[in-house]
C-alpha cells in the first residue's frame, strides 16, 4: 500500500512496481507477479484499491494481462501489502 499511498487516489500504477520494489534481481521481480496479483486482490476485496484494464475495473486475480492499481476513493493513507 507504500506506493498506493503515495501515487493517493487519482493517479495508478502497475503491480510491477512493488515487485520491482522488492526483487532481489533485475529480473527476479516477475516470479512476484502473482503474490503481488494475489495481495492486490485481497485489498481489492477489503475495497481498499481498485484494479484497472484498459480505463475498464476489473477483478485483480482474474484479469489476464497488465492491470493497473489504485487506492479506491476515501482509503488515502491505508496500511497493507502494496
Amino acid at each position: 500500500m507504500e506506493i498506493a499511498n503515495q501515487r493517493g487516489a487519482n493517479a495508478s500504477f502497475c503491480p510491477a512496481e512493488p515487485a520491482r520494489a522488492l526483487a532481489a534481481g533485475e529480473t527476479a521481480w516477475r516470479a512476484l507477479m502473482p503474490a503481488i496479483r494475489q495481495a492486490a486482490a485481497a485489498l481489492q476485496a477489503e475495497g481498499l484499491i481498485e484494479a484497472s484494464q484498459r480505463g475498464r475495473p476489473v477483478l485483480a486475480n482474474a484479469a489476464r494481462g497488465p492491470i493497473r492499481l489504485r487506492l479506491a476513493p476515501g482509503h488515502d493513507k491505508q496500511e497493507g501489502n502494496l
